[in-house]
């Protein structure tokens, strides 16, 4: 990794933990190659108010925010200034001037209700970007889960799921895990959408017309495809000792098992970008800002994938 650049990190919410996250994390681990983006005055005024000690060797790029917000008390007043440092970060990236960037948790409801669209960092950072197609991928130190959909109501996932959406959203999961982990040869075992995966066509007809003719073209690519499975085999060991990563075909068929595995110790990384990005795996915790007690686990993870992304790169 170039020392001379740092890794951005943004606050995020400033009313949740991820300000107080990183200047927890500090206490006790090197964060020399960090860079903290977000207001440098609620990050002194938290510091103080947990008995923190001031992380002197970290860099603070201020950022003002019009309001600092009594912990767990969000205001819209604030939403442009936290577009402003997730913007800022990306930038950095952009022109080499941060190797990486993680980002502290933020509010959709916050920002949606100061009237601005905003259904996830991802979607936003692919914008942000130029308009790359973006992959969610959630890693523990053993499973990673990628989604074919994100963030959309169950009853729309069928229609949003085609041929060339899988075969786009493996396409880049396999070139990413090649260059950004440095795999050979990624071994992606994909869901089918269905109970059973479809079983023959008697619980859904999605498996035989979409999937399996998509893992047919990504195979003739010799991209290492495995299924469609279902859900309930391919997330057992049998399957997982194998494999590089899950295909999942929306938000809630992969997530919760690897939450459940290894929530807390996990990272949230968005595959697809210019720039490498990871995040925590958890919300901004409105319930524990200010008391000190935020578990930093899912942050050092992230910190740590986007070295080891870096290195790799």
């Amino acid at each position: 990794m170039n020392q001379t650049k740092k890794i951005a990190y943004t606050i995020g919410e400033p009313a949740g933990v991820g300000p107080e996250l990183i200047l927890q994390l500090a206490q006790t681990n090197d964060l020399s190659d960090t860079t903290i983006i977000g207001d440098a005055k609620l990050l002194r005024e938290r510091a103080l108010q947990l008995g923190f000690v001031w992380p002197e060797i970290v860099e603070i790029l201020d950022i003002p925010l019009p309001r600092r917000d009594v912990c767990g008390r969000p205001h819209t007043d604030n939403v442009n200034a936290v577009l402003d440092i997730l913007n800022r970060a990306v930038d950095g990236c952009l022109n080499n001037e941060f190797s990486a960037m993680v980002t502290g948790p933020l509010h959709k409801g916050v920002i949606n209700d100061a009237g601005i669209n905003f259904s996830g960092h991802t979607e936003y950072l692919a914008q942000r970007t130029g308009g790359h197609k973006p992959v969610m991928l959630l890693a523990t130190s053993s499973l990673r889960v990628a989604l074919v959909t994100t963030h959309l109501p169950l009853k729309d996932v069928s229609a949003a799921i085609t041929e060339e959406l899988i075969i786009e959203i493996c396409q880049i999961v396999d070139r990413e895990l090649r260059l950004k982990y440095g795999i050979k040869n990624p071994r992606l075992l994909v869901c089918g959408l269905n109970p059973h995966a479809g079983e023959g066509g008697h619980l859904g007809r999605e498996e035989i017309d979409i999937i399996t003719p998509a893992l047919t073209k990504l195979a003739a690519q010799r991209i290492n495809v495995v299924g469609p499975l279902p859900a309930d085999t391919l997330f057992t060991s049998k399957y997982l000792q194998n494999a590089d990563v899950a295909i999942a075909m929306y938000h809630d068929q992969g997530l919760p098992v690897l939450k459940y595995q290894g929530f807390g110790n996990a990272a949230n990384i968005t595959l697809g970008l210019p720039i490498i990005r990871t995040s925590v795996d958890h919300g901004t915790a409105f319930d524990l800002a200010g008391t000190g007690n935020a578990d930093t686990g899912s942050l050092l993870t992230a910190l740590n994938v986007a070295r080891e992304m870096v290195k790799n790169t």
